[in-house]
């Protein structure tokens, strides 16, 4: 990669990495399993190759220099791309094996179902499970590690969750109890459904995201659960907003499902922990975003 004194060292280039998230030459090594000195050297041969300073050192602090800002943060993704080719790499000359947790919300549909099988034409040495997780908790599954990803209702706005492909864009549908007056209409209006209680999640759902799915300054009631929701729209203590596939699956006689007109569809998206990345992870969203056959 160059003549002597001009290729690009791998080991340099980790050591300035790491020296600028700890500022200490003596937690750098540490990190690096290799003495101080060691880093002072690495330090030193990156910035002989480069020509000028990246970090100042006084008996004080550490700091990085200008050129140094600049540097770390084109080197910073140019470096995790090379972590991730060379992660790819390995994983396919081993193959993805494994288990590859899949959480979902109210229905594993087709779409889920046709990549889950890609998945596993692609990938037989790796086993997938399918986990439904709470319609109030989103995000939970991820973050705990009981699911690798999930398949959620967007939005999504959580700094430490990766949003993967999105996909299954479905007009809404407003379920209401047999005896609502709204019942023996063939759709409505957003206008119509501004005033009506919306049943909503209850927490640990996020604001913003409760909000997008119950938007109605109208009180009603907040479940954990698709089930406890159409229980309680068939009380007729209030309507709730499902998209078109979770409707025809969780039919029922004494509820009436009407489409709305004028609302944002309902989206979802494959989301994962952004520091639980792993290949099979990866390759499922390749089978997500493949679409179907």
């Amino acid at each position: 990669m160059g003549g002597p004194g001009n290729g690009l060292e791998i080991r340099e280039l980790e050591c300035f990495l790491v020296l600028a998230e700890e500022l200490h030459f003596g937690r750098a090594g540490e990190r690096l399993y290799v003495s101080q000195s060691r880093v002072s050297q690495l330090l030193a041969a990156l910035e002989r190759r480069i020509g000028a300073r990246l970090l100042e050192r006084t008996s004080r602090r550490v700091r990085l220099t200008t050129l140094g800002e600049r540097f770390l943060a084109e080197l910073r993704p140019s470096y995790e791309e090379l972590t991730s080719v060379v992660d790819r790499a390995r994983a396919a000359a081993r193959g993805v094996e494994g288990t590859l947790r899949i959480g979902f919300q109210g229905t594993a549909d087709a779409r889920l179902m046709e990549a889950i099988a890609l998945f596993q034409e692609r990938h037989p040495g790796c086993t997938t499970e399918i986990v439904e997780i709470p319609f109030a908790d989103p995000f939970g599954a991820v973050r705990r590690g009981d699911v690798d990803a999930a398949i959620v209702l967007l939005p999504v706005a959580e700094p430490d969750l990766v949003l993967g492909p999105v996909f299954s864009s479905e007009r809404q549908t407003v379920a209401v109890s047999v005896r609502h007056a709204f019942a023996g209409r063939a759709s409505l209006t957003a206008a119509e459904l501004a005033g009506t209680p919306l049943i909503a999640a209850a927490a640990p759902a996020p604001a913003y995201w409760r909000e997008a799915h119950a938007p109605s300054s109208a009180p009603a009631p907040a479940v954990r659960t698709l089930q406890e929701g159409l229980t309680l729209v068939a009380a007729d203590r209030g309507a709730m907003l499902l998209c078109t596939p979770t409707a025809e699956y969780h039919g029922r006689r004494d509820v009436v499902f009407v489409p709305v007109d004028g609302l944002p569809d309902s989206v979802l998206g494959l989301v994962w922990h952004r520091d639980a990345e792993t290949e099979r992870v990866r390759e499922f969203a390749r089978a997500v975003g493949a679409g179907p056959a």
